[in-house]
């Protein structure tokens, strides 16, 4: 079965103080672009760089999973240390997701360029950080899915299926 991993990463949402809504958006999204069956391993963590590295790394290494996504913890706020936990967990960093995100969010909000989203790649496990809005999670993730399955086939990960009425994949096709 195919694993997916989501992390919210929030303090408060952590300690329960508001519901994890950022998450759930991911899930939904998730379960909206693909036809793949896939089995979730879900996680809140709060602005901690040791415990979301921690998490990052449990998912990869020991649930095996083939992508995880982040939201929260990508802003200026001292406390915004997810892109510096993804750093210290990947072997290689793609810059260009990133970077889309970052050109799609400022068609929409000019703060956008505050934001420090990033993507990286850990064994056989892509790693995206989202932002933590519900609406700007699905501008960015809309943005960039259409690479997520292709970056999956060229780390050796599972064979993702889009739903192609609401999502359509690149894969380049073979010479």
């Amino acid at each position: 079965m195919i694993q997916i991993g989501v992390i919210n990463v929030s303090d408060r949402a952590s300690q329960g103080i508001y519901e994890d809504i950022p998450g759930k958006a991911v899930v939904e999204l998730l379960h909206e672009y693909l036809i793949s069956e896939f089995e979730l391993v879900y996680r809140v963590i709060p602005d901690e760089q040791d415990q979301l590295a921690q998490a990052m790394m449990h998912m990869a290494d020991n649930d095996g999973v083939c992508l995880i996504i982040t939201t929260g913890g990508t802003g200026p706020a001292l406390r915004d240390v997810t892109p510096e936990a993804t750093e210290a967990v990947c072997q290689k960093m793609l810059p260009g997701f990133g970077e889309l995100m970052r050109q799609v969010s400022l068609q929409y909000v000019p703060t956008a360029i505050l934001s420090r989203q990033t993507a990286g790649v850990r064994g056989n496990t892509l790693i995206v950080n989202l932002p933590g809005k519900p609406k700007a999670i699905r501008q960015c993730l809309e943005a960039v899915f259409p690479a997520i399955p292709y970056c999956i086939d060229l780390i050796e990960g599972p064979f993702l299926v889009c739903n192609e009425e609401n999502m359509k994949a690149f894969r380049p096709k073979a010479s």
